[in-house]
């Protein structure tokens, strides 16, 4: 039945999706001993879909607007490895409706998708690349990409955890898409960490509570046994549960080590520390003792997307959205425990545009990580964290020199105009990045100069599919700068960019732009 539901909202346009999601959840049962309970797992995942989200928090964003290169050449921000906006994205669109413009980040679209980046190949924690190629959606304008990869460690190279989940078991868990699927993820990260690893459990919905002290890996029965006695019940208690998992994280420091909150909730903090202000600060207080905060997002109704990308940014964390099965494999079993541990913090990006090449240029997303200029300079500023293997990407659009002027940001100067420098000709921008090293209070700076010229054909492919998606988010949004671009012409950019795709989840976008397009 929950098969017909989805081919009536999707036109069979999710196959892929809906296969991949079958799959891991027999699998994921098999493994935990539940086979017969595979094809109910498999139809609870799916029965959620025709759900309508109410009560759901979304914050408002005004996008990034054109600046004039002349006037104003820098451009500052902190890098955004979160990618829960797309899964949110997704959760709409499979139940049959368009997502409100707040719930579209098109950064985290964008990032949610692996880019075919190389590693550094010195001491460096990243390696820098750029593109610069034609604007799909405005022919005389260009886009620049900037994708940063982060080195990548085997999983035996990594440090020891020491971890506590932090879960929500109020009554608005009860929920399939909720507790049940959030029991069955942690299961999946748990069976990843070795012997080195600890595990503490902290629950709360009245009132909060230890329910499993930090346990060695070696036990990892009784982390299961603690994950399958969770029951829902009761009001929301963050504010004391988050105090709870830091307190005992901290009881149990690992010295040069992962140390992490796992909080999984549906976001709904409605009792507890009195604010969202009062959360974060306390986040940010135990963020510089070295325990850093993830958010997992489950299920709809009373989502508060807000309050947890709030308190993950100030976590110096990653927030992730769980949608389904499927996306509880991605990030529990493939993305996290590498993720987790952080190679590079307060991670920040500023480029200098060249007023000889570059008219105007607007950062598409990133509206919530934008940074003041003297920002990049002042080490006490926080920014982003960039974990092991993960991978950044941004794009700018850019109008050149001779191509007619969007509307900006300010007026042409009447009493002063700033003149370019003589030489570096070609230049288009020079990328400048900062970043400390784990155990660092002193930023490193990097420098790139990117030239006016055409991308080797494997950056062409990546950022053909990068602007794909971001016209995607840019279409959802009812963006001003989408021009007359439609879902129509998302599909035949993506199609052109799909490249290596060794998960298949390029082609997953390319299915749900279809669905969108027949909404």
């Amino acid at each position: 039945m929950a098969f017909g539901l989805v081919a009536i909202l999707g036109a069979c346009s999710t196959n892929h999706y809906k296969e991949n999601m079958e799959i891991y959840t027999q699998e994921e049962a098999m493994e935990m001993g539940e086979a017969s309970e595979a094809e109910s797992i498999a139809s609870e995942s799916y029965a959620w879909e025709s759900e309508q989200p109410t009560g759901e928090s979304y914050a408002h964003t005004t996008e990034n607007r054109f600046n004039d290169a002349a006037a104003s050449p820098l451009s500052t921000f902190s890098i955004d490895v979160d990618h829960a906006s797309y899964t949110n994205v997704r959760r709409f669109l499979m139940a049959g409706s368009l997502p409100p413009a707040g719930a579209v980040r098109i950064e985290e679209m964008i990032n949610y998708f692996p880019y075919d980046y190389e590693g550094p190949k010195d001491d460096q924690p990243f390696a820098v690349h750029t593109a610069y190629g034609d604007c799909p959606w405005n022919p005389s304008h260009k886009l620049l990409q900037i994708g940063l990869q982060g080195k990548k460690l085997s999983t035996e190279h990594l440090p020891a955890s020491n971890l506590v989940f932090l879960i929500d078991v109020s009554g608005s868990m009860s929920d399939a898409n909720k507790l049940p699927l959030l029991k069955r993820a942690f299961k999946q990260l748990v069976n990843n960490l070795g012997s080195r690893d600890r595990v503490a459990m902290v629950v709360y919905a009245g009132a909060a509570g230890l329910v499993l002290p930090s346990t060695s890996c070696d036990n990892k029965e009784a982390i299961m046994d603690a994950l399958d006695k969770l029951e829902a019940g009761g009001s929301t208690a963050g504010g004391a549960g988050i105090e709870l998992a830091y307190q005992v994280a901290s009881e149990h420091l690992v010295a040069d080590g992962n140390n992490r909150v796992i909080l999984a909730t549906d976001g709904d903090f409605n009792v507890g520390v009195s604010s969202e202000d009062g959360l974060v600060r306390l986040i940010e207080k135990k963020r510089e003792q070295g325990v850093f905060l993830t958010i997992c997002g489950f299920g709809i109704g009373n989502y508060q997307d807000s309050d947890m990308e709030a308190m993950s940014n100030a976590g110096n964390g990653n927030y992730f959205y769980i949608d389904s099965y499927q996306e509880a494999h991605k990030v529990f079993s493939k993305e996290m425990q590498a993720t987790l541990f952080t190679i590079a913090k307060d991670v920040k990006i500023q480029v200098e545009f060249n007023p000889k090449e570059v008219q105007q240029y607007r950062l598409i997303g990133y509206e919530n990580r934008m940074l003041q200029k003297e920002d990049f300079n002042d080490d006490k500023k926080d920014a982003g964290e960039l974990g092991a293997g993960h991978a950044v990407t941004a794009l700018y659009e850019i109008v050149p020199v001779g191509a007619t002027p969007e509307k900006g940001n300010v007026d042409p100067l009447k009493y002063q105009k700033t003149q370019a420098t003589r030489g570096n000709d070609g230049e288009l921008a020079t990328v400048k990045l900062r970043y400390k090293l784990p155990d660092g209070s002193e930023s490193k700076l990097l420098t790139q100069v990117v030239r006016a010229e055409a991308p080797s054909a494997g950056m062409a492919a990546e950022l053909q599919f990068a602007s794909a998606v971001s016209a995607f988010g840019m279409v959802l949004r009812k963006s001003e700068y989408a021009g007359n671009t439609g879902f129509s012409d998302v599909l035949e950019w993506a199609k052109k960019g799909v490249g290596s795709d060794p998960d298949g989840f390029r082609l997953d976008f390319i299915e749900l732009v279809e669905l969108a397009e027949g909404l």
